[in-house]
């Protein structure tokens, strides 16, 4: 967390930070809307649900939850099957079970089906898109990484802003089962997406070509190693404090609204309100985390964001009128902005390429805990005490206590640690690194002539993205 992991990639290639890059940031944009916006979205669709199988409000938001603790539980799993099939074979099997969990849930008879099919594999589809998406970003982006994670980050709010819309069309057009129909047909654009994640891969050799292959047998399923980097220990303890009140405020801020008196539709502005600064915000923070001076300090802007969103709830509790409301939706949509923006990007940081894909994974699962207690927590603290007020304050409190564990464990305990190679693979590569910048001007020539042989054999392969034949549509 020190110091910032030099990303050149599993197979060797350095990031072309461009390209064929901005297909793939263009697919993670769909992606991170689809997966953070999906849950609230459905949501739209409830009444017709309970009027339907006669059930109450609790039971439909477990679709919701099901759906959350999915993309963030699965994390582990998602982490082995990228690492055993690749990326983009994943994403294709995942964007078919994303669909295929909403068509099902549209002939649907009871809410338990739906809880099968809208809930479980629609989520695990959704999971098996959104992290392999980031590992594809973080291969494909090295210098300008922290602007294309505040773009793909501003898929959420903006997919949030067009789908909850959509989906009252729909209900209105062809009722609750025609719009899971139709949602579902959408989400087989997780597919499309999946298909523009192309592998990097290194300009062949007769002698490169045994390494790669040396390296791949020696590839874990899930790297537990990473537990053993202080910086992740550290993020991962507090990204989990600050999910617990992170969900929090937006879940509460209109049910807040209505309980002073507001009308629903005023009440309900209020989140369109904090989805369009949220827009703006995440590409903006991805632009300054991108600075020369920014950027190797990173991760104490991602803890001064973390601050600034639980002072907003603490500042929030305090609101007596809609215009307090209003003003609080503002700074909290900022705020929220800039997690949104910097969490994968200082894990990115923390971990490097190589072990980025083990290790979201198993950051996910333990975000996955927090995620479920988190909002059932505040809302038993609201039945006990009555009042708004306590449910804010105990989320900006959670939220602060994690910038603090962050930006001082970080200090501390990471900030003098001198900067090794986090792998033995990686001190290896540097020692063979060294030992070829001494080599005689003999080697040299012989050198040059093997590249120059190279070049005329396979010309169209240096330094190209090509396709995988194992991961090719």
């Amino acid at each position: 967390m020190g110091a910032v992991v030099a990303d050149d990639g599993p197979s060797g290639v350095k990031a072309p930070d461009g390209g064929w890059g901005w297909a793939v940031l263009f697919g993670c944009f769909i992606i991170t809307g689809f997966s953070y916006a999906f849950p609230k979205a459905v949501s739209v669709f409830f009444k017709e649900l309970i009027r339907e199988f006669g059930i109450g409000y609790s039971d439909t938001a477990w679709i919701s939850s099901i759906l959350l603790a999915m993309l963030y539980g699965t994390g582990p799993l998602c982490s082995v099957c990228v690492n055993r099939f690749g990326c983009r074979p994943v994403m294709l099997v995942g964007g078919l079970f994303a669909s295929m969990g909403m068509v099902i849930a549209s002939f649907c008879t009871s809410i338990v089906q739906i809880y099968l099919t809208a809930g479980v594999i629609t989520g695990l589809g959704l999971a098996l898109n959104f992290q392999p998406s980031l590992i594809m970003l973080n291969r494909y982006f090295d210098k300008r990484r922290p602007l294309a994670n505040g773009l793909s980050a501003a898929g959420s709010p903006v997919f949030l802003c067009a789908l909850s819309p959509l989906g009252q069309i729909l209900q209105h057009e062809y009722g609750w089962r025609g719009g899971f129909l139709i949602l579902g047909g959408m989400l087989l654009n997780c597919c499309v997406c999946g298909a523009l994640m192309r592998p990097l891969e290194p300009p062949k050799t007769s002698e490169v070509t045994k390494e790669p292959a040396e390296k791949k047998a020696k590839k874990k399923l899930l790297d537990f190693s990473v537990f053993k980097d202080g910086g992740f220990v550290i993020y991962t303890l507090a990204a989990s404090i600050m999910v617990l009140g992170l969900f929090v405020p937006p879940v509460f801020v209109v049910s807040y609204a209505k309980d002073l008196g507001y009308q629903d539709t005023k009440a309900a502005f209020l989140l369109t309100i904090l989805g369009f600064i949220d827009i703006f915000a995440r590409p903006i923070c991805g632009m300054v985390a991108g600075l020369k001076w920014v950027r190797p300090r990173c991760v104490y802007l991602f803890s001064f964001a973390m601050i600034f969103n639980g002072f907003t709830d603490l500042m929030g509790s305090m609101s007596v009128d809609y215009s307090g409301l209003v003003v609080f939706c503002i700074f909290f949509g900022i705020s929220y902005g800039m997690v949104g923006a910097l969490q994968f990007e200082v894990l990115m940081a923390i971990v490097g390429t190589q072990k980025f894909s083990s290790a979201i994974g198993l950051v996910l699962l333990a975000e996955a805990m927090a995620v479920l207690i988190g909002p059932p927590s505040a809302g038993k603290l609201l039945d006990a005490t009555g009042r708004y007020m306590f449910v804010f304050i105990i989320a900006g409190i959670e939220v602060t206590t994690s910038a603090l564990v962050l930006a001082l464990g970080n200090f501390f305990c990471i900030k003098k640690k001198s900067e090794e190679p986090h792998t033995k693979e990686a001190a290896a590569e540097r020692e063979e690194l060294n030992k070829s910048e001494d080599k005689t001007p003999e080697d040299a020539k012989v050198d040059s002539v093997e590249v120059e042989q190279f070049l005329k054999d396979e010309p169209e392969k240096n330094g190209e993205v090509v396709t995988n034949p194992e991961t090719c549509v």
